[in-house]
């Protein structure tokens, strides 16, 4: 490869980087929208995060095509292609967690319609600024290239976890004491849900972006032997 065409290539490759860490940007954007609806229940918050995410979703596929026409006509090897291979699946869980978002609104526009009918008391803040903070460390790590910052997102999902059945418990025990609140507490399980699963779409990230770095398959080895692996 000449000089002007290894240019070229390091150019291609920098350009889906920072095109990734756009669209990851676009989908906190959706989530904290999505959030802040929730309480606000401001309609046309709502309405920008579900016309947000076709602009999501506009992003993966262009940038999993860009992926598939560099391998194409690079042929790349070692670390350019287990980066192109791990931005093909990063912007799948952006995707996801953007779908993820717009979740989160639709309840919230359903739960405002209502006019917060017999809601249940349930804390939700510190759930989904975790999980937003998940997603942001995700990018952040990927962009560093920070396998040790990465193995601590998939340690913080535990965290998140344990903090998903807490509420879940605290609803199931609303329900059983107040018929009433049935509607909207399946409403908050779904919302609490997909906050959930914004977590486990960044843990994924960031089991991709150790692989990136050090060329190792870090999926369902546990958290210890991740964050292992990632500090050799």
């Amino acid at each position: 490869m000449s000089d002007h065409t290894s240019k070229q290539f390091d150019t291609e490759l920098e350009a889906v980087r920072s095109s990734v860490l756009r669209m990851g940007g676009l989908v906190e954007e959706q989530i904290i929208r999505a959030v802040e609806s929730l309480s606000s229940g401001d309609m046309a918050l709502i309405d920008s995060v579900v016309e947000g995410d076709k602009r999501v979703n506009r992003m993966e596929i262009e940038l999993d095509e860009r992926c598939n026409h560099i391998i194409a006509r690079r042929q790349p090897t070692a670390g350019d292609l287990r980066m192109l291979m791990t931005v093909s699946k990063m912007i799948t869980d952006l995707e996801r967690i953007g779908d993820e978002a717009q979740k989160v609104a639709r309840m919230a526009r359903a739960i405002h319609e209502a006019e917060r009918a017999h809601m249940p008391r349930v804390e939700l803040a510190h759930i989904a600024d975790t999980a937003i903070e998940m997603l942001r460390k995700a990018l952040d790590s990927f962009a560093r290239l920070d396998p040790i910052a990465a193995a601590q997102v998939v340690r913080d999902d535990l965290a998140l976890d344990d903090e998903y059945r807490a509420i879940v418990r605290q609803l199931i025990t609303f329900m059983i004491e107040d018929p009433r609140t049935i509607s909207r507490s399946i409403e908050i399980l779904f919302v609490v849900k997909a906050l959930e699963r914004i977590g486990d779409h960044a843990k994924n990230m960031c089991e991709y972006t150790v692989y990136m770095v050090k060329g190792r398959d870090v999926r369902h080895i546990g958290v210890e032997d991740l964050e292992r692996e990632a500090a050799e």
